[in-house]
């Protein structure tokens, strides 16, 4: 694991396996490593991420103006407000608001990410491909990073739930029932 939180350090991407599919990370406190990310999977930056934590106590340290209470474990990516406007290369055109996951992470990945607290996530595809299961749905470019493997995942990705607005939105039926 060392070589893996070594390389989200540098500011290079790496492939972490989630609750739900493998995903593509970095680090989230530099827009350059989003960039890298973005760039790696062919996705404009105009698209929004999330920041992905091991626990609902890290993401609050990352986003303290987060209300604790909204926050769901699990198979969910939750789009909440996002008042002081942090990690702004991470929430596309909509500084606002900002994607927040905090996924029942197998311990691999658990301890890397608790490495650094918070990561960006997205899936780990090429922008319009399937959703990969096991590592070897990777792309070629994805497989060359740093991976942590524990074998195949359910491969339904979240369920993104929108809770800016008055009522609760779901954007994207996945895992998840919200």
């Amino acid at each position: 694991m060392n070589d893996v939180v070594a390389a989200l350090r540098r500011g290079e991407p790496v492939v972490l396996p989630t609750d739900t599919v493998y995903g593509l990370c970095c680090d989230a406190t530099t827009r350059e490593a989003t960039e890298r990310l973005y760039a790696l999977k062919r996705r404009e930056l105009s698209q929004p991420s999330a920041l992905l934590a091991a626990s609902v106590e890290g993401l609050l340290a990352a986003v303290p103006e987060l209300d604790g209470g909204a926050i769901r474990t699990g198979p969910f990516t939750l789009i909440l407000p996002n008042p002081a406007r942090r990690f702004p290369w991470v929430c596309g055109e909509t500084p606002e608001s900002i994607g927040v996951r905090v996924p029942d992470l197998p311990d691999e990945a658990a301890s890397v990410v608790r490495e650094l607290g918070v990561v960006v996530a997205t899936s780990a595809n090429l922008h319009g491909e399937p959703d990969p299961r096991r590592v070897e749905d990777l792309a070629a470019e994805l497989r060359a990073l740093p991976v942590v493997d524990v074998g195949p995942l359910p491969g339904t990705p979240s369920t993104v739930v929108d809770l800016t607005g008055p009522e609760p939105r779901v954007l994207r039926q996945g895992a998840g029932d919200f």
